[in-house]
């Protein structure tokens, strides 16, 4: 799968709130056919931006623990695209969108995770 990390929730706190780079979450599952046609566009994205920004998959219905990490974070829907910098959430995207919106996404949100870091205080 590239550079998209198939994550658990015991892998949360390590992957999420301690990564030092911006985190892109996909709250997913392999019911939905959104999420599924999703999939290719964000693997190719991340081998484009594989060293400025970290991809991770969290599929909400695998177990209890995924859905809560979701249900925590309100997410309503899925495919969504949550937005982290150094462990907080600052921005989200709803719903299957083309492979040019989300490169242009992932610069808008390159350029705010940089003020993000420079305002920004550890947890």
């Amino acid at each position: 799968m590239g550079t998209v990390l198939d994550m658990k929730a015991d892998d949360w706190e390590q992957e999420i709130l301690e990564s030092d780079i911006l985190t892109i979450v996909d709250f997913w599952h392999d019911r939905c056919p959104w999420c599924l046609q999703l999939n290719p566009i964000i693997n190719e994205v991340s081998e484009e931006y594989k060293e400025k920004v970290k991809f991770v998959k969290l599929n909400v219905l695998e177990n209890p623990a995924n859905r809560e990490i979701a249900i925590h974070h309100g997410i309503m829907s899925t495919p969504t695209l949550m937005f982290f910098c150094e462990g907080r959430p600052v921005s989200q995207t709803l719903g299957f969108m083309p492979k040019e919106n989300l490169r242009k996404l992932i610069e808008d949100m390159l350029q705010k995770h940089k003020e993000c870091i420079k305002q920004s205080t550890k947890l």
